[in-house]
């Protein structure tokens, strides 16, 4: 299925032809892979495919290949999948494979099932059903330009190589004979391109590679350029053909197939060739590719004949002339395609305006005349708009809106929602679409919905924002009002929350709460919401009784659901409690009952974190796992609260200290969303940094990228200080904890609550720095850091206590810490302080009460309480050990080593001259340390060191320190330091 001719020589690309050859042996011994091909348009990504894709066939290979096509900002959801398994459906051999997975049918022009919205079963299906395949005879699936790819296909793709048809067993041996090759144009990917995150998590996967094809080298353009043709070309055209190409072998192709034109000269720019060999075909034959480049780069035979309107054998004779011409190629079915993308933009791109239109107008009405179907509404809506019948552009892509939603793809459907606002006020009011909810204000209110439910709130916020001004004062109190709390709704799910409170109170205020109604309910619902964060606990808890009470009068028992868990979380000892939680129950089975599945998940979250609250982390994930599975069943797994449990599943695992089981969660599950930014990645990202791999910084960086992400925000922050302070960089610890808080706290001032886990995390950098400066001497130095820990303890203290709703035992926890650190900081250690710590974290932390117990031994031996030092030290290696937190657990040996908190190992090769003491103090020599600060690091006594220093001294034979250094490093007995901090 090859877009460029078979018969152009491969010059060049030995390295690359290897390693692609060489994925295809390990899929065909069983071990599946995939490569990303990246390249610039023309550069050969295609020809170099072909290569591969004829070797794979000769090799016994099964070759099923995909394209994506650019329709402008219309998508068509899953469409390179609907060619694979269109070509799977063609050949007999796989009839019994494809007749067992069911669920595919409806990217082959069946139904979306009955689950519309559970993506999760569609991509299983097809991954099962290429597994299959593989198991029949070895496979490579190829596709072509990803750039082009819609969201539904690209979220397919991540969950196949991800989770699908890449994963290993259990045991870790490969279990696919597969290959998967995808290339895309790396010139096209701008900077916020939707295919660059997507690849940016592809290439961290161990079973994906990306290849990037580089320009040719000038040589190799050359001899392309000289096999092309049989006859002589002279040396001047040949060089300026390889000037032209500049190691692009598609524009050396073209520009040595326009030397022949005649006219005694080479154009200057690409779309020139190509125009200039467009127009060396007959008249006819311009007419049919003109038509054939406004359906697009592939179209079928009867398609195009009827659009051009040329009897058969002149079509027939016109085809011939373009594909001898090599500007068109057959395809499978009885289509053809353009030789390569840019052929058929050049030519699309001569089309007069009028010509233009008449051709989009064609194509659009022939597809409509095929009869009704709803997977070719994003194309009917394509050239309907481009042939400037708004009113059918509208209607189709209303229509293709529809398909969306029932094949679950919410990205599309918001796309195609997003065309049909901007076509809305140029169709005119007679010839637009009428029926229920099918008015502007009505559909941006479903488009914010699409947004929120595809992960993109903050668009659902300007959505909403754009329906509130569309309506205006003049419109029906109850949709002006349905606007105002559908907005206050999707402000608290960015964290604007006092912008939010102000909507939800005009929104009830807009309607008589007598007589009941629906709307004055659920506006009260949502007003509840807003009062309670930010702090008007007395309000919410008196507008959710009278709700609940009119909620139940109307019999509306998702509303009921809504207040109860409001209901549930703010009074008593909240969903804490076993009152709270049964009341969350009762709430869960109301919204069940009553289908309202978001409601159903709000319940389920609060059930989730109620439990995670009260210290039964454990009890926590059950109900993590029916709120998720609940969101799959229901399409909304994009939607807010299945992110936010998607993310307490991975909180919870790690706070267990289930760190492995973290990870691969978050490895597994995350392929199946959208990009969901930091709920998908958080916790493993903390695990990965406790293990020392600090790439996860640059990970946690990457979430930063691109639009503003308020969850994205706050877990690149936790991981951004934290490795700061792990690495101990005080100075950037401090400024990523500001940074975060500035770009966190709202349009009113009001800071997160994160602000306390930030605070502490850059305390225990500062004190570092703070204590290490008093032991060189800098007293002026430790103070100024001291200050800074004063600073940050403040902005803890301020939160923790006086921050609006109150901190829970966890915010408690990280202001203990912060309160030790900054002692530490300002004074010194202090084990009353981290005992106190270790204590706050006790409600089911494994890894954060260890951490406090290695800074509480520290501090009692500094208060030469040894025995005490000893237990918490060992205590906190046992955790640090289970859980491989390698950077923390050579702290803890070394406080170990130097404290003398356990038997000393054995010494180490050549180092039997001195004691383990002694070497200790060596160490602290080479650092330039005095007798009094080596008794600090070492808790003993400066006459102490002192001893040591001469007994050192003695040994080695050496008149001063700096000499015992030297001899030292001279005998091995020390290697010197990479670095040292100051």
């Amino acid at each position: 299925m090859s877009q460029i001719s078979s018969s152009t020589p491969l010059i060049g690309r030995e390295d690359e032809l290897d390693r692609l050859s060489g994925v295809l042996d390990r899929a065909r011994g069983g071990e599946a892979r995939a490569v990303l091909l990246a390249g610039d348009a023309g550069v050969g990504k295609t020809r170099l495919l072909n290569e591969v894709t004829g070797q794979a066939i000769a090799d016994g290979m099964t070759v099923v290949t995909g394209h994506c096509v650019d329709l402008g900002d219309v998508g068509l959801p899953y469409l390179p999948f609907t060619e694979v398994l269109g070509a799977v459906a063609q050949d007999e051999r796989f009839a019994p494979v494809l007749g067992a997975y069911p669920v595919v049918e409806r990217l082959m022009g069946g139904g979306p099932g009955d689950e519309a919205g559970d993506r999760l079963r569609l991509f299983e299906g097809i991954a099962g059903l290429l597994a299959d395949l593989a198991d029949l005879a070895p496979l490579l699936l190829v596709l072509e330009d990803l750039h082009w790819a819609d969201q539904s296909s690209r979220d397919l793709l991540r969950f196949l190589l991800s989770r699908g048809i890449l994963q290993r067993s259990a045991g870790g041996a490969p279990t696919h004979r597969l290959a998967v090759l995808a290339s895309y144009r790396a010139d096209d990917l701008h900077r916020r391109h939707p295919l660059r995150p997507l690849l940016a998590e592809l290439v961290r996967l161990p079973a994906v590679e990306r290849l990037e094809l580089r320009p040719m080298p000038d040589a190799e353009v050359a001899r392309l350029v000289r096999s092309l043709r049989e006859g002589p070309l002279s040396d001047t055209t040949v060089r300026r053909i390889v000037e032209r190409a500049e190691g692009n072998a598609f524009y050396a192709e073209e520009l040595l197939a326009a030397t022949g034109s005649g006219d005694g000269g080479v154009p200057s720019g690409l779309a020139d060739v190509l125009l200039i060999r467009f127009e060396q075909l007959s008249d006819t034959a311009q007419q049919v590719l003109r038509t054939a480049a406004v359906a697009g780069r592939r179209v079928e035979h009867d398609l195009l004949r009827d659009a051009v309107g040329l009897p058969e054998d002149e079509l027939e004779g016109a085809l011939r002339e373009a594909i001898g011409r090599q500007l068109l190629v057959p395809g499978d079915g009885d289509t053809y395609a353009f030789r390569h993308a840019l052929a058929r933009e050049a030519v699309y791109a001569d089309l007069l305006p009028g010509e233009r239109a008449r051709l989009h107008g064609a194509f659009a009405r022939l597809i409509e005349g095929r009869g009704p179907r709803a997977e070719s509404a994003a194309e009917r809506a394509h050239h309907y708009r481009e042939s400037h019948d708004l009113a059918s552009a509208l209607a189709a892509s209303l229509e293709a809106a529809d398909h969306a939603q029932r094949v679950g793809a919410p990205a599309e459907e918001l796309r195609h929602l997003e065309a049909a606002l901007d076509l809305w006020s140029a169709v005119e009011p007679s010839a637009r679409p009428t029926g229920e909810g099918v008015d502007r204000v009505r559909l941006i209110l479903r488009a914010s919905a699409a947004a929120a439910h595809t992960g993109e709130l903050h668009r659902a916020v300007s959505l909403t924002r754009a329906a509130l001004a569309g309506a205006g004062q003049e419109a029906d109190s109850e949709l002006a009002a349905r606007v105002r709390y559908t907005l206050a709704g999707n402000l608290m799910s960015v964290d604007n929350l006092t912008a939010a409170f102000a909507y939800s109170s005009e929104a009830l205020a807009m309607i008589p709460a007598e007589p009941p109604s629906r709307t004055w309910v659920w506006a009260a619902a949502t007003h509840v919401l807003a009062a309670r964060h930010v702090g008007e606990n007395e309000t919410a808890r008196r507008v959710a009784r009278q709700a609940l009470s009119r909620a139940e009068e109307l019999d509306v028992a998702d509303a009921q659901a809504d207040l109860l868990i409001s209901l549930a979380v703010i009074e008593g000892d909240g969903r804490r409690s076993v009152e709270g939680r049964e009341r969350l129950r009762r709430a869960r089975d109301l919204a069940r009952s009553s289908g309202n599945a978001p409601v159903e998940m709000r319940a389920l979250f609060n059930l989730a974190v109620g439990t995670y609250e009260s210290g039964h982390l454990e009890e926590s994930l059950p109900w993590i796992t029916e709120g998720l599975d609940r969101a799959r069943r229901a399409g909304l797994l994009s939607s807010p609260y299945p992110m936010e449990m998607r993310y307490l599943q991975l909180l919870v695992l790690y706070t267990l200290g289930r760190w492995d089981d973290c990870v691969r969660a978050a490895a597994d599950d995350a392929q199946v969303l959208p990009a969901a930014g930091g709920y998908r990645v958080g916790p493993a990202l903390y695990v990965a940094l406790a293990r020392g791999d600090f790439r996860a910084a640059d990970r946690a960086r990457s979430l930063l990228e691109g639009p503003f992400d308020w969850m994205a925000a706050l877990v690149a922050g936790i991981a951004l200080t934290e490795a700061a302070a792990l690495q101990g960089d005080a100075e950037a610890a401090v400024e990523r904890m500001r940074s975060t808080v500035d770009v966190l706290t709202d349009d009113a001032g009001t800071r997160p609550h994160v602000t306390v886990r930030l605070a502490a995390l850059a305390l225990s950098a500062v004190a570092d720095r703070a204590a290490d400066l008093r032991l060189k001497g800098d007293q002026e130095g430790a103070r100024r850091w001291a200050e800074t820990a004063s600073e940050l303890v403040e902005s803890a203290r301020a939160l923790a206590v006086h921050g609006g709703v109150p901190q829970g035992p966890e915010g408690q926890a990280w202001l203990a810490r912060a309160e030790a650190e900054w002692k530490r900081a300002v004074s010194g250690p202090d084990p009353e302080a981290w005992a106190k710590a270790v204590a706050a974290f006790d409600f089911g932390d494994v890894y954060e009460p260890a951490r406090c117990r290695l800074r509480y031994a520290e501090a009692l031996l500094a208060a030469d309480r040894r025995a005490e030092a000893a237990a918490e030290a060992l205590a906190a290696r046992e955790v640090f050990a289970r859980l491989d937190a390698k950077v923390l657990l050579d702290r803890v040996d070394e406080l170990i080593r130097r404290g003398r908190l356990a038997e000393a190992p054995a010494p180490a090769p050549g180092a039997s001259l001195l004691t383990a003491r002694e070497q200790d103090v060596l160490r602290l020599l080479a650092r330039g340390r005095s007798n009094r600060q080596i008794g600090e690091e070492l808790f003993i006594t400066g006459k102490t060191a002192s001893v040591h220093v001469s007994n050192i001294l003695a040994k080695l034979g050496a008149a001063s320190r700096t000499e015992a250094v030297a001899v030292a490093y001279r005998q091995g007995l020390i290697v010197p330091e990479t670095t040292v901090r100051d």
